[in-house]
């Protein structure tokens, strides 16, 4: 915790070109030792007690969500859900409501009115959310306004930083704050598993008479974020996210990726210390259309969730909406 604290209280006056090498350097140390867990972390496959499948016995789910950190992201949202819709994929926006930009009313109507999702990214995403238990409840009502204004059922933390017994604090249905492994994050420890689960409120045993929005349910990412493939680790094409992803579908668990727009480059489709090509991303998408077909589940975040609790007999989410099949 002190050095999370040292890290950002920095680095707004690190260059980010300095920031990005020494990560680069940091994280290919790392990477040597983490063979046994990264990419794929064996356990993390094993079936959930209980675990019925997927909805008309599809294999497999992909949920496709993309995180906008800055207003470089923020004018390559539309682009990006154009390329989503074209090859037959819908997908959740997670929009940082009090950063270095603002999410039009009319950007987050558009991408409603097209099948998207919109939630919420943070507050800030300065590194501080979670800095102290009253920080976190002064700015926990903010993110419920924003929540609320919103109509948004998720929430995602920046820089994957978490408590998620604080998160009750949160009205929502789902969280995607976690990860089923990745060493190379701040807080590494994953939830180590390739399956929705259920974060049940404090004290609510199994009874099950909470209050609705106590409860959620984590959608951990399964799949590499793309600015740690990419611009940390330099892979230079999607053959990882392909790997995994078919170990994934071999287990019947959930494909969950987190794709920046601020990241793509969409003009020259050129791999930098900033940016990675978008044709990268459409051939990930390709290959789950051309190999798996109709055999996967490409809910929004909030449909699955909303899935998983009437699945497993959990309290109601509070939207009426039914899971929407969506697959190529």
């Amino acid at each position: 915790m002190l050095a999370q604290r040292c890290y950002y209280a920095l680095k707004p006056f690190i260059p980010w070109r300095v920031r990005i090498a020494l990560r680069r350097l940091y994280v290919r140390r790392l990477r040597r030792h983490s063979t046994a867990q990264w990419p794929i972390l064996e356990r993390a496959g094993r079936t959930p007690p209980g675990w019925r499948g997927w909805p008309d016995g599809k294999k497999f789910a992909l949920v496709l969500t993309h995180d906008v950190e800055g207003p470089a992201g923020l004018r390559q949202c539309r682009e990006l859900a154009a390329l989503e819709m074209e090859a037959g994929f819908r997908s959740s926006f997670n929009f940082v409501p009090e950063g270095t930009y603002r999410a039009p009313p009319e950007l987050r109507s558009w991408l409603g009115a097209q099948g998207f999702e919109v939630g919420v990214h943070d507050l800030n995403h300065d590194g501080w959310l979670f800095g102290s238990p009253g920080r976190f409840r002064s700015k926990a009502r903010r993110i419920n306004h924003y929540l609320r204004e919103w109509k948004a059922h998720g929430f995602r933390s920046g820089f994957m930083l978490r408590n998620l017994d604080w998160i009750h604090q949160l009205e929502i249905d789902y969280d995607t704050s976690t990860f089923d492994t990745d060493p190379f994050e701040f807080q590494p420890d994953g939830a180590g598993t390739i399956f929705p689960f259920w974060i049940a409120p404090p004290g609510d045993g199994l009874n099950g008479h909470s209050h609705p929005r106590n409860g959620y349910v984590e959608l951990p990412y399964t799949l590499p974020q793309d600015s740690t493939l990419f611009l940390v680790l330099q892979e230079t094409s999607p053959r990882i996210w392909i790997e995994k992803l078919d170990w994934i579908a071999e287990r019947g668990g959930m494909a969950l990726v987190n794709v920046h727009p601020d990241y793509l480059d969409f003009s020259h489709d050129s791999h930098s210390s900033r940016h990675y090509p978008v044709s990268w991303y459409a051939q990930f998408l390709r290959h789950v259309s051309e190999r798996y077909s109709a055999e996967f589940w490409n809910p929004l975040a909030h449909e699955l969730a909303s899935w998983h609790r009437r699945e497993h007999g959990l309290v109601e989410h509070r939207s009426s909406e039914t899971p929407r099949s969506v697959h190529v």
